[in-house]
């Protein structure tokens, strides 16, 4: 039996996952969490063999409650679920080692046979992601500079950024010009829409 950690915020969409899993001889849902943030607490808990995640999760997104989960418990695969086709989704999600990723409209009978790969030491990539993924830039941007943007489109404001990564408020200033000159953008606005975009900000 190949115990499931499912992990998707908007209630019906986790019952319809559940109730369809549920209809496998070898597959069993053991946790439910509609919170990034409880992926990791739960898995530790249960200790599942797949974990099953959407992208755009409260708390935390998917992808980096992946990467702890990669971390902290590596006998956990996981699998994440996306409505988001970004080419740059799916390098962040590898780089995660994530063990699969699939579109959320995948069939119920693809996702069943994604959760036996994965749970079998295999990868269950859908093939037009990875061919997206393929043929996608890699950002020009530092983890640095990806952290300050990552701040700037939650909304905060340079001396709000500088505070919470220790840095001076011109440090910060310079970063987010770096960043504007890197992507040929407008402005911080434009950075933004540009790297949403490109998928490498969720």
């Amino acid at each position: 039996m190949i115990r499931i950690l499912l992990a998707e915020d908007m209630e019906m969409v986790r019952g319809a996952l559940v109730a369809l899993l549920g209809l496998e001889d070898d597959l069993e849902v053991v946790a439910q969490v509609e919170r990034g943030d409880k992926i990791l607490p739960e898995a530790l808990k249960v200790r599942p063999d797949v974990a099953i995640i959407d992208i755009g999760l409260p708390g935390i997104d998917g992808i980096k409650a992946a990467a702890l989960l990669a971390e902290e418990l590596p006998s956990c695969r996981t699998l994440i679920l996306t409505s988001l086709s970004r080419p740059g989704v799916l390098r962040r999600a590898l780089d995660a080692k994530v063990a699969g990723f699939l579109p959320k409209d995948a069939s119920p009978q693809d996702l069943a046979e994604a959760v036996r790969r994965i749970a079998a030491g295999h990868r269950a990539i859908d093939p037009q992601l990875a061919l997206a993924a393929w043929d996608s830039a890699e950002s020009p941007l530092t983890e640095r500079e990806m952290e300050v943007l990552r701040l700037t489109a939650e909304g905060d404001e340079a001396p709000e950024i500088a505070a919470r990564l220790h840095l001076s408020t011109g440090t910060v200033r310079n970063y987010l010009t770096s960043v504007v000159t890197k992507l040929n953008a407008r402005n911080r606005v434009d950075a933004v829409r540009i790297a949403h975009e490109s998928g490498w900000l969720v």
